[in-house]
């Protein structure tokens, strides 16, 4: 299926024919099959050692939160009311107060945070969790836009503004180091304006990544929350001279839809294009011709198997008696990075062919030689997709529309809309006007932006922000 299309039938099949998840009978929430958990787990890995480099450590906390907790902080409840599933019944019997399935945890990290901290020595306290978590959307996309979702969550304690500034900013660069160098998905970082900031938060930032359809992703988001859960759940410390005050929080996170960016962003007409460092299948080994009347293709294949598990590379050998072409089609579907071809000839020349997923060309390569070659593709296959990624994301990054007319006409005339960077004069209802008229939302105030805009896009007058708006998922 084409893209160009329709671009989220595409992605819909794409996803089903690499196997990476299927639908359960709750809506919402679909099941993750071997391989798209499996890329979860490569980006858990990433993101799990940069956290412990960092000094964070793992813990879990319940999935069920009382309803007063999410009381003690009226911004919070405002923000995910409308999204909470309730418990009100076990056993058989009603339960004495409602019991949320957790949206994000800072409730309940904070009711405990207030007894875990008692003095300065107890500071910074710098844990996070990988879970799940529920908020009941009403409109669902597996795994960009799910009830149910995978995700960490970071939630970081401190003694002053400083020190829980520079932790939001330093984990806000840990996810831009990740998706850009591990998903090869370029993203712009800055802070999200008011109408966009997290549920409670003094300031959100984030990272935003642009899809092949031109709408954009949140991947990331990190926040200053201020004293105002420490406030809420009375999380005091004693200080160096003596006196009791409030601790400063910080809370981040990431999730699955991550995986549903990076298959949007270097996904094509045949299906699932992976960055190697996540790819379940880096290489995929493949007999061709009558191989089963030379046994010593296949002994050889099996040989290369070993020696690449060995160097830490993730491989297949492909031996089914299914025709190459349907294999091909198969591996392809499936994202699998790298494809070695071996049959008769090939062995007798000392040889074997050699297929990036991302590249049509094929190349002959010396057996002798197979190792680094491989090593080598993979390495240039992971920078090669961050340069699409970037070329494409710059191409659809305009900077010349001024006016909410101008940015009508530019919509009309574009099969892709892309996103617009346009001056803000910081008015709720000039955001929300170019919302209603448009879709478009605003992303994020980019730290560094290409050019400064001096005029509002709604109403032109004075800008006080330059902003990237865009439709989003």
């Amino acid at each position: 299926m084409q893209q160009e299309n329709e671009f989220t039938k595409w992605y819909l099949k794409t996803i089903q024919d690499a196997e990476l998840m299927d639908y359960t009978p709750v809506r919402g929430c679909i099941t993750f099959r071997p391989d798209g958990y499996e890329i979860w787990e490569h980006i858990q890995a990433e993101m799990d050692r940069r956290f412990k480099e960092t000094g964070h450590r793992n813990a879990y906390f319940p999935m069920l939160i009382p309803e007063s907790f999410f009381q003690k902080e009226k911004d919070h409840i405002e923000g995910f009311s409308p999204e909470l599933p309730w418990v009100t019944e076990a056993a058989g019997e009603p339960l004495e107060e409602r019991l949320a399935l957790r949206p994000t945890s800072e409730t309940m990290i904070g009711h405990l945070y207030a007894k875990w901290v008692k003095s300065y020595r107890d500071l910074p306290l710098l844990l996070n969790q990988w879970a799940n978590v529920f908020r009941w959307e009403k409109k669902t996309l597996p795994f960009i836009r799910t009830s149910e979702f995978l995700w960490q969550e970071g939630h970081t304690a401190h003694e002053n503004e400083e020190e829980a500034r520079h932790e939001t900013m330093q984990m806000l660069a840990i996810y831009k180091e990740v998706v850009e160098n591990i998903l090869a998905i370029p993203v712009y970082d800055g802070t999200k304006t008011i109408s966009e900031r997290f549920a409670g938060a003094v300031d959100t930032f984030s990272i935003e990544a642009m899809m092949k359809d031109g709408k954009a992703v949140q991947a990331g988001t990190s926040h200053y929350l201020g004293t105002k859960f420490a406030e809420a759940f009375d999380i005091k410390y004693l200080n160096k001279n003596n006196e009791h005050q409030y601790v400063h929080t910080t809370s981040w996170g990431t999730s699955t839809r991550l995986i549903g960016s990076v298959i949007m962003v270097h996904g094509d007409d045949k299906g699932l294009v992976l960055p190697p460092k996540i790819a379940p299948t880096q290489v995929v080994l493949m007999p061709v011709g009558p191989f089963k009347k030379h046994p010593e293709i296949l002994e050889k294949l099996e040989e290369i198997q070993q020696d690449l598990k060995a160097k830490g590379i993730r491989v297949k050998l492909d031996d089914t008696d299914q025709t190459a072409g349907f294999k091909f089609n198969k591996w392809e579907q499936k994202g699998a990075a790298l494809r070695v071809e071996l049959g008769p000839r090939d062995y007798q020349n000392g040889q074997a062919i050699v297929k990036a997923r991302d590249e049509e060309e094929k190349k002959t390569v010396n057996l002798t030689e197979l190792f680094t070659i491989i090593e080598e593709e993979l390495e240039v296959m992971q920078g090669r997709l961050l340069t699409k990624a970037r070329q494409f994301r710059d191409a659809n990054s305009h900077t010349t529309i001024d006016s909410l007319a101008q940015l009508q006409q530019h919509i009309e005339a574009s099969d892709i809309p892309g996103w617009v960077l346009a001056g803000w004069c910081g008015s709720a209802d000039c955001e929300q006007k170019v919302k209603e008229q448009t879709k478009f939302t605003t992303r994020n105030i980019p730290f560094h932006p290409p050019v400064q805009k001096e005029t509002c896009i709604c109403c032109e007058q004075q800008a006080q922000h330059t902003v990237w708006f865009a439709r989003a998922y």
